[in-house]
């Protein structure tokens, strides 16, 4: 599997032989797409060639392992590029594989459809979270898929650069300008989830494992099967101190690493405001995700799921051969919010 995302190209070969993803080999090219984008969202040209170029040795070291074709695919980063056409074409073009952008809906159903197999149905009702570099992905259900998913632009990486471009640590304006703009965004998401009790709520991604690490959690390196979660208390004094601090600075604090430091605060701000509104004192950090999501949906649903996947467009489904078509994409409901109100 290829997972092209804001900051690095992810290869995982899995032994899937049981109907298990175990991974057997993993590879990371780190590209920081989000950093070449140009003024009008655009990835262009250069952007292209370094992705190209990352899916072309990712493919080959898939190659040695005796992998078949890897299931491709890009996240928020490449979704809501407006070249993203021309980026897909260039890809499919160069490289021979079908680099396919998921609405970011279906990939907060896949995410939680990884970290319900994970958690078990001992965890109950399930809201996830998951921050990317570009998005938010968050879901609940109580069954093997959510009952709602959304997913809102409140990507770590992407309000860095919105609220937090001028100033390095930034100034206690921009933070309060940042915080407003997520719990509006957040309020009916979080509304429901408030509404629906779950029983657990899990974190995924890179951005929740390292801040989670910041607040005490065991270190990647004892394994995914340690228990970690992460504290509401806990992040509330994590925020004021990245927020002293310049990026470079924060590269030094426990598990936040060079390439997201400064992506750190913003991920550590929607995180908490996540948290707060929607009632969760606690987090659990889930190691399995969106790539295990798709595996998982691909192993139980054969190849013709993914073959129906295409990249999509706001205005029309465009297929690599620049033929319009309509694609079949994961199942989804739309989101119902009744109204609570804000937590104190």
């Amino acid at each position: 599997m290829l997972d092209a995302g804001s900051n690095t190209v992810r290869l995982a070969v899995c032994d899937v032989g049981d109907g298990v993803p175990l991974p057997v080999h993993t590879a990371k090219w780190k590209l920081r797409l989000s950093e070449h984008v140009g003024s009008d969202g655009c990835l262009g040209e250069p952007a292209t060639e370094r992705l190209v170029k990352a899916l072309n040795e990712a493919t080959a070291m898939a190659g040695q392992w005796a992998a078949p074709e890897p299931l491709a695919f890009a996240t928020a980063v490449v979704r809501d590029a407006p070249d993203r056409v021309d980026v897909l074409r260039a890809v499919h073009r160069r490289t021979g594989l079908r680099l396919r952008v998921l609405p970011g809906e279906a990939e907060a159903r896949l995410t939680f459809l990884g970290a319900r197999r994970w958690m078990g149905w001992r965890s109950g009702p399930l809201a996830l979270f998951d921050i990317g570099g570009g998005s938010l992905e968050v879901a609940f259900g109580r069954g093997r898929t959510p009952e709602f998913a959304a997913s809102l632009p409140l990507g770590a990486n992407r309000l860095t650069n919105e609220f937090f471009a001028t100033a390095d640590p930034p100034t206690p304006a921009d933070v309060s300008a940042l915080r407003r703009n997520v719990r509006h965004q957040l309020r009916d998401v979080s509304a429901r989830i408030r509404w629906e009790h779950p029983n657990t709520a899990v974190a995924t991604s890179r951005t929740f494992q390292q801040l989670a690490r910041l607040c005490g959690a065991a270190p990647g390196r004892h394994g995914p099967f340690i228990d970690r979660v992460l504290r509401r208390r806990d992040l509330r004094r994590a925020i004021d101190r990245l927020a002293s601090l310049p990026a470079d600075e924060r590269a030094e604090l426990p598990g936040i690493s060079g390439p997201r430091a400064r992506q750190s605060l913003a991920g550590a701000i929607v995180g908490h405001t996540a948290m707060k509104l929607s009632g969760a004192k606690t987090l659990v950090i889930c190691p399995w995700a969106l790539r295990e999501g798709i595996l998982l949906r691909y192993l139980e649903d054969g190849a013709d799921w993914w073959a129906d996947l295409e990249q999509h467009d706001d205005a029309k489904r465009v297929g690599l051969d620049g033929v319009p078509r309509e694609p079949r994409l994961p199942e989804t409901r739309p989101l119902r919010v009744t109204a609570q109100p804000s937590p104190s």
